[in-house]
């Protein structure tokens, strides 16, 4: 009690979450009163953080850091437009589809909203798109970066589960795409009702040419993806290959990209990096405290006297993750419920580990956009004026698409585990 007790003071008083896990645990360990527990407590530390898979995580940030100096996001944007920019709603669908690319390569959400926000509204508003619209639409655009590999919650989740890094962000594959899709079909819906500005058609050579431009960049996410599906890299191999590969396009074929900016690129992705590192490190701790307590089995058997078969346990799962996310970002989230959720999904109901990622992930994704902390929706916000309060309202059609969508993909585990398996 006392432990559950602390650790909610020290999030309402504003201390990091990380602070916050390693607060508990020592308190939990002066209550149990072993001293010999506090001698192993820098050494769960250590250890939480030093998996090899783990070494992906700067690598991917870099990338993303790498592709917002190097000019490749606009180029992504006109390759875009120029094959979805002519329908009715143009704009809308290259929102949508450039955000595809770009989440092939960032794997962060709140990155991606913010470089997309800059680059996508001012240019639908000046087509004649509402601004709450463009942004709004930015926003739910973003959730496809923790879920289309690369990601970094994927990551997190694979070193928390003990499974295949690899096969984890393969698993995000085909539920991004369907989320994508889903997100396709909905635009076209709202464009029935909505008077969607028509762009012009672009001429064929200024196709061509916004193709040959931007066919490059997508050699960053083929080159990650590839590698790990062809078994010729392993994740932290590819991300290091991605990189090198964003920067030489960055530097030789857009040319934006610097040699100069490069200390100032590798500070910023070593600071993130070190951020979701000592999370990471702070929950192996909790978790470690948790198994200790044998909270893990007291919720088991709670969970059991409600859910009484797999697909009531996943449905159960989601409305409290989907709780959780609205007020707790979703990498300290995810760190703090995988250890308790997961031998729980997979030792009493046998679910699939990575069918279970899936799930997991998606719906703190969700929370990414979801009031209270909504974290995405105020880097939007930042980004565009427009009230946090009013960009969840322009946005609940896209909240109800996905919490569908997460529906289907907790009853049917094919979904996830069709490319894993």
């Amino acid at each position: 009690m006392w432990t559950g007790a602390t650790f909610f003071f020290a999030m309402l008083v504003g201390a990091p979450i990380g602070i916050c896990l390693c607060i508990a645990a020592i308190i939990f360990l002066y209550a149990e009163g072993n001293t010999l527990l506090f001698a192993s407590y820098p050494t769960q530390m250590f250890d939480s953080a030093g998996n090899y898979g783990l070494i992906a995580i700067p690598l991917f940030i870099l990338i993303g850091d790498i592709m917002n100096e190097g000019g490749i996001t606009g180029r992504i944007v006109r390759m875009a437009l120029a094959f979805v920019g002519s329908l009715r709603g143009g704009l809308a669908y290259v929102n949508l589809v450039a955000n595809m690319f770009v989440a092939s390569i960032m794997g962060s959400a709140s990155s991606q909203v913010a470089v997309m926000s800059r680059v996508m509204v001012p240019e639908m508003e000046r087509q004649g798109y509402r601004r709450d619209f463009a942004a709004g639409l930015t926003v739910y655009s973003g959730i496809l970066g923790p879920i289309i590999p690369p990601s970094i919650m994927f990551v997190v989740y694979s070193v928390l589960a003990q499974i295949s890094v690899g096969d984890m962000l393969l698993s995000g594959l085909v539920p991004g795409l369907m989320l994508a899709g889903s997100f396709l079909v909905l635009i076209a819906i709202l464009g029935l009702f909505y008077p969607y500005p028509v762009n012009e058609p672009q001429p064929f050579p200024a196709r061509l040419r916004a193709v040959r431009d931007g066919l490059p960049t997508l050699l960053i996410p083929f080159v990650i993806v590839g590698s790990i599906m062809g078994g010729f890299a392993n994740p932290t191999e590819a991300a290091a290959v991605g990189a090198l590969a964003a920067f030489l396009i960055g530097w030789l074929w857009v040319g934006d990209l610097k040699v100069s900016a490069m200390p100032r690129i590798l500070m910023r992705a070593a600071g993130y990096s070190a951020i979701i590192l000592f999370l990471v490190a702070a929950a192996g701790v909790f978790s470690w405290v948790l198994t200790y307590g044998r909270v893990p089995q007291q919720v088991a058997a709670w969970i059991q006297t409600v859910a009484t078969d797999p697909i009531s346990f996943m449905l159960l799962v989601n409305l409290i993750l989907l709780l959780i996310g609205t007020v707790i970002d979703g990498a300290p989230a995810l760190i703090m419920t995988v250890p308790i959720l997961l031998p729980i999904a997979t030792e009493i109901y046998g679910i699939d580990p990575f069918h279970f990622g899936v799930v997991v992930v998606v719906n703190l994704v969700l929370g990414f956009m979801t009031p209270p902390v909504g974290l995405c929706l105020y880097v939007a916000s930042a980004v565009t004026g427009v009230k946090p309060s009013r960009l969840f309202i322009v946005t609940l059609p896209f909240f109800f698409v996905t919490v569908a969508i997460l529906v289907i993909l907790s009853v049917f585990p094919f979904f996830s585990t069709v490319l894993s398996r």
